[in-house]
């Protein structure tokens, strides 16, 4: 009697997020026009384009198996060997989702295009000199202006290019190997977090939904699953600092942030869930204040190292806002995208873990009300860790929705926003019958990569 019950609100939630991805469809193609939104199928950034492709079979397969098996396997393998696992799992479904769409369109073409990272390697000969005037081609009136891409993130994002094709790894098809090999990374780093600060039990129920994650469509071959990837271990990093009160992780987290804020400008939204790590570890803060410091000055490394080299981050991000505005943000309407930006991120996060959400508002609802009745010292522990990881995954949603109002993330969400949808993925610990919402996520991003052709 007790689990229809449970089930039925975790349903509704899921039906809910169903429906507003067919509100995101049905008003962008009906109510507005190409013109107004600049995507070819609204909410995301493509055009509609039924097929097939060699990882079909591959990612069907995957799918399958860790529907299948993904819960039981990750409850009882050795979590030493579980991280591996998982990462192997999360490289095999990128991989096969990516060459659905064939090698060079779904891998060695994604960042060769025009508006892509690659297009301008030849520029960065003089890579001190480059740095220095990289601001005086963001403004597309400036001389050479810089591509989107490039223009709208701070240099070490394609910096990181530069340095692969230096090393003797150039073309498209290293940058895509890499941005795969490293962004499958970011499950791993989740799952570090949660289970030291929350436990493993439910790191190892959230392990599947990490690891078959519909995010998996954009993190091949986008470089923003890369800087998911940086954005991840910062707060692995930091979750293991304060846990283990160690301040070698602590300045490791922070070098790690500050590089993150030099890929992307929107991630410095990071610092919330940073914060929120602080909070859940604040006994081991306390215990040993050089843990801040420690943070603190690995942050300031990349900043400062850009810095002495000729870039000014916030003269940048003063030229990307008025650049932001001069394209395509200057047409697409906040009204249409302060919504349809959710709608995007239920296509990457997928239906449960619209349900596990649900249930983290519950957990933390009830730590609220003060429902802190159980069965016994085990139990108590479990409720503790439920709480932390609901907050934990709190602080994921709310800088999300931060870079939603900011009115700096219309359209290509999809995309932008791999770093914080990895977060909420976690949320899926708390779900039961794990199974049945894997095949769910599993359906959603076979669907999805089969039936539109997905661009950036």
């Amino acid at each position: 009697m007790t689990r229809p019950r449970s089930a039925s609100p975790d349903l509704y939630a899921a039906a809910a997020a169903a429906l507003l991805v067919a509100a995101a469809v049905l008003v962008g193609r009906y109510v507005y026009t190409y013109d107004d939104l600049i995507v070819g199928w609204p909410p995301l950034l493509g055009r509609w384009d039924p097929h097939l492709g060699p990882g079909t079979p591959a990612a069907v397969l995957v799918a399958a198996g860790v529907a299948a098996y993904g819960p039981a396997v990750a409850a009882r393998l050795p979590w030493r060997a579980l991280l591996p696992a998982a990462w192997g799992t999360a490289l095999a479904w990128t991989w096969s989702l990516a060459l659905i769409d064939g090698w060079e369109r779904g891998v060695a073409g994604r960042l060769t295009t025009s508006q892509e990272y690659l297009s301008v390697v030849d520029r960065w000969r003089d890579v001190p000199a480059t740095l220095r005037d990289f601001n005086g081609h963001i403004l597309l009136h400036s001389p050479d202006n810089w591509p989107a891409h490039v223009a709208g993130h701070p240099p070490g994002a394609t910096l990181t290019y530069v340095l692969l094709d230096r090393i003797g790894l150039g073309g498209g098809g290293w940058a895509g190997a890499l941005t795969i090999t490293v962004g499958a990374t970011a499950c791993v780093a989740v799952l570090v977090a949660v289970r030291a600060l929350t436990g493993e039990r439910l790191a190892r129920r959230a392990a599947p939904f990490l690891a078959l994650a519909p995010a998996a469509v954009w993190m091949g071959t986008s470089a923003d699953g890369y800087f998911a990837a940086v954005a991840a271990w910062a707060v692995a990093l930091l979750a293991l600092a304060v846990t283990r009160r160690s301040p070698g992780w602590a300045a490791g987290s922070g070098l790690l942030f500050g590089l993150t804020c030099y890929l992307s400008y929107g991630l410095t939204l990071f610092a919330v869930i940073a914060a929120a790590v602080l909070v859940l570890g604040r006994r081991g803060v306390r215990a040993r204040p050089v843990l801040l410091a420690a943070l603190l000055a690995g942050a300031a490394v990349v900043p400062v190292a850009f810095t002495a080299a000729g870039f000014d981050w916030w003269e940048a991000y003063r030229l990307l806002v008025t650049r932001y505005y001069e394209g395509a943000a200057g047409v697409r309407p906040y009204a249409y995208w302060v919504w349809a930006n959710l709608a995007c991120t239920v296509l990457i996060t997928g239906l449960a873990t619209v349900a596990g959400l649900r249930r983290a508002g519950g957990v933390l609802l009830r730590r609220r009300a003060g429902d802190v009745r159980t069965g016994g010292e085990r139990a108590d522990g479990e409720r503790a860790g439920e709480v932390r990881l609901a907050f934990l995954v709190a602080a994921g949603l709310l800088a999300l929705l931060a870079a939603d109002l900011s009115g700096m993330s219309k359209a290509e969400t999809e995309r932008i926003w791999l770093p914080f949808a990895l977060w909420l993925l976690a949320a899926c610990a708390f779900l039961t019958r794990p199974r049945g919402w894997l095949t769910a996520q599993a359906v959603l991003a076979l669907l999805v990569n089969h039936l539109v052709a997905t661009g950036w």
